[in-house]
């Protein structure tokens, strides 16, 4: 199950992840050739690797992926977010799952 884990997290944050599986919620801002780029929660920039039969096709969405350095993903799927999504609640969000305070919140516990 271990496997399976995703962290949420915003540019700022993948350096901390590459090799890792995350998931970033992101606003779409265009698309080259077989790679999107996005702004992410904190406004950062980050280039998404797209799969040939990728779904990404709105404006906000939640990339889940491979980190591949500090400022790519390799796209493994994609949840498309209707409507308009608030970054800064976002961001807020994903800076909390990292405050040591809410850690074990985040975290799951092995039983």
């Amino acid at each position: 199950m271990q496997d399976h884990l995703s962290s949420r997290v915003n540019s700022a944050r993948l350096p901390q992840f590459v090799g890792q599986t995350v998931r970033l919620a992101c606003k779409v801002l265009r698309f080259q050739a077989d790679t999107a780029i996005v702004e992410a929660s904190d406004g950062g920039q980050v280039e998404i690797r797209l799969p040939k039969d990728h779904n990404m096709a709105a404006t906000y969405v939640e990339v889940i992926g491979t980190v591949l350095d500090a400022t790519s993903i390799k796209m493994l799927g994609c949840v498309n977010l209707d409507g308009e999504l608030d970054m800064k609640l976002v961001n807020d969000v994903v800076e909390l799952t990292f405050d040591p305070r809410f850690r074990k919140m985040f975290v799951r516990m092995e039983t």
